[in-house]
C-alpha cells in the first residue's frame, strides 16, 4: 500500500511539474489529496542512516558491559552509539552526557531514523543525562530505538519508545545530515 502511495505521489509530482511549466495550478481537491497522502508517507532514513542501522542490527544480542565499547566484550549505551557512528567516520562523544552538545538538536516530531535519543538515567525524576540510543524505525508515529541496556535485555536490543522511555526523554540530536 505504501509503495502504491509513493508511486502515485511521484506520478502526480511529475504531472504537476508539467502543469507548473504551463503556469496552471492544481485543482484544490488534488492539492488536499496530495497533502493527505504525503502526510501519511513514513519518514525514511538517508542511505547513510540505513547503512548505519543495518550495521547496528548486526550487534543485537551483544551483552551489556559498563564502560566498554568493544563488540567482542560488550557495550554500555554510549559505547554502542559511539562504536556505530565511529565505524562510519562520524566523531561522536563517548559518554552519554556529552551527546547533549553533539550533532544538531531536533524536535522529537521531526526526528528521523538514525537520530540519537538522549534520556535520563534509570530514574526519570533525576533530570540528568544517563542513557542514549539510535532511532531504529518510525512507523505510524511509533518510534523504536536500538541501544545497549543494562535492563532486562542486558545488551543490544530494539525497544519501543514507550511511556517509560518517554518519561526519561530529554532530547534528540541528528548526527547524520
Amino acid at each position: 500500500m505504501k509503495k502504491t502511495l509513493i508511486i502515485f505521489c511521484l506520478m502526480l509530482l511529475f504531472a504537476l511539474k508539467g502543469k507548473a511549466q504551463e503556469n496552471t495550478s492544481l485543482p484544490a481537491q488534488y492539492q488536499e489529496m496530495m497533502t493527505k497522502i504525503l502526510s501519511n508517507v513514513p519518514k525514511t532514513a538517508s542511505s547513510t542512516a540505513s547503512q548505519l542501522l543495518d550495521f547496528a542490527k548486526t550487534m543485537i544480542g551483544v551483552p551489556y558491559r559498563y564502560a566498554t565499547s568493544n563488540p567482542e566484550k560488550g557495550f554500555d549505551c554510549s559505547g554502542f552509539v559511539n562504536y556505530v557512528f565511529s565505524s562510519f567516520g562520524f566523531k561522536v562523544p563517548r559518554s552519554s552526557p556529552e551527546f547533549a552538545s553533539a550533532g544538531v538538536p531536533v524536535k522529537l516530531a521531526d526526528a528521523k531514523v538514525g537520530d540519537v535519543l538522549i534520556f535520563t538515567g534509570t530514574n526519570p525524576k533525576v533530570r540528568r543525562i544517563g542513557h542514549v540510543g539510535i532511532i531504529y524505525s518510525i512507523e505510524d508515529g511509533e518510534i523504536k530505538f536500538i541501544h545497549s541496556t543494562s535492563g532486562k535485555a542486558h545488551g543490544v536490543t530494539v525497544t519501543d519508545f514507550d511511556a517509560y522511555y518517554k518519561s526519561r526523554f530529554m532530547k534528540a540530536v541528528s548526527i547524520v545530515e
